[in-house]
């Protein structure tokens, strides 16, 4: 069997940009079951309500749902339990002191094979209100109008 390489994505969480100013990224690794991974090698994962957690000097994953595996029998694993992640000392030491500023949480962005192994894109976040998501709107909508404009002025050059 031939060695698995690149990336390959499974889930991505696309609301949590919209919810959250992102500060600081990183990638971690799951401890998994085995009928965890072949679910995820189908494909088949949601991030939706996911968040980190630091409790006793480790990071968990909560509510990210990871379906049963469909050929699994009682070895299968429950679709929303708790998933260890995996990070360098160094790294969660950092996140508990950043952590502790008021509004800042864990939030998982997107769910991948890395050259065979799960990770997850973890992301260090500050809840947005209200009025700046609908600035970030409104900065998307100018952006794409005046690509627009610019694009049909090139056309209009051209011909």
């Amino acid at each position: 069997m031939a060695k698995e390489t690149g990336r390959k994505l499974i889930a991505q969480n696309k609301k949590a940009r919209h919810d959250y100013h992102v500060l600081d990224t990183y990638e971690c690794g799951l401890v998994l079951t085995g009928t965890e991974v072949k679910s995820l090698r189908q494909g088949r994962a949601s991030l939706v309500d996911g968040f980190g957690q630091i409790d006793g000097g480790e990071v968990w994953l909560h509510n990210v749902h990871i379906p049963e595996y469909a050929q699994g029998t009682w070895t299968n694993h429950s679709a929303r339990r708790k998933r260890k992640l995996l990070m360098h000392r160094g790294e969660i030491d950092k996140l508990v002191g950043r952590i502790q500023e008021t509004g800042l949480t864990l939030v998982p962005l997107s769910l991948y094979f890395l050259n065979g192994r799960a990770k997850v894109e973890l992301a260090l976040a500050r809840g947005k209100r209200d009025y700046d998501k609908r600035q970030t709107l409104r900065e998307k909508q100018d952006r794409r109008e005046a690509e627009r404009v610019v694009s049909a002025a090139r056309r209009r050059q051209r011909a």
